[in-house]
């Protein structure tokens, strides 16, 4: 049962039947609709951005990682990585330091501060998907995880995971 009721059907009228491939990339946009409003409510809470709790829990993760190996890890653009972290360095949750092999990079690790945001568990977007991730068997969440791949591959995403 679908808690949202779409625009169409708040005025009696029921959705179109509009075919496999549109019904699957209608229900890719509700995700990624989804990802966007919890990422509100989580700046509204917190101050966070879904995109930078995100570059926070991979950096606790995997600390001393350069801009470019992040933005690989994240599949966005250098020059998009760049205005996140920007505002992270800025408010103290990151800090940047020269790579010592090469002194053009930098390496990202958290403050004191960004590890404690990177333990927070409540109220995230990563708390909700988790508790998902629980209530399904493996086996359907490894059949989700193959196709959200090949999806990604077909649209160009190297290496998605």
């Amino acid at each position: 049962m679908h808690r949202n009721r779409t625009h169409a059907s708040l005025q009696g009228e029921s959705t179109p039947e509009l075919g496999e491939v549109l019904n699957f990339m209608r229900l890719l946009w509700a995700v990624d609709h989804g990802l966007h409003t919890a990422s509100k409510q989580m700046v509204r809470r917190s101050g966070i951005s879904g995109p930078q709790r995100l570059v926070i829990r991979i950096l606790g993760q995997a600390p001393e990682l350069s801009a470019g190996t992040l933005a690989r890890v994240l599949h966005i653009h250098p020059s998009t990585l760049t205005g996140i972290l920007h505002r992270l360095e800025e408010r103290g949750f990151i800090l940047r330091s020269a790579d010592p092999a090469d002194a053009r990079k930098a390496r990202l690790t958290l403050t004191d501060l960004g590890r404690r945001v990177d333990a927070e568990r409540t109220g995230t977007v990563e708390e909700a998907i988790a508790a998902l991730l629980e209530s399904q068997p493996p086996a359907r969440i490894a059949a989700a995880v193959q196709v959200l791949m090949a999806i990604a591959e077909g649209l160009g995403v190297e290496e998605p995971l």
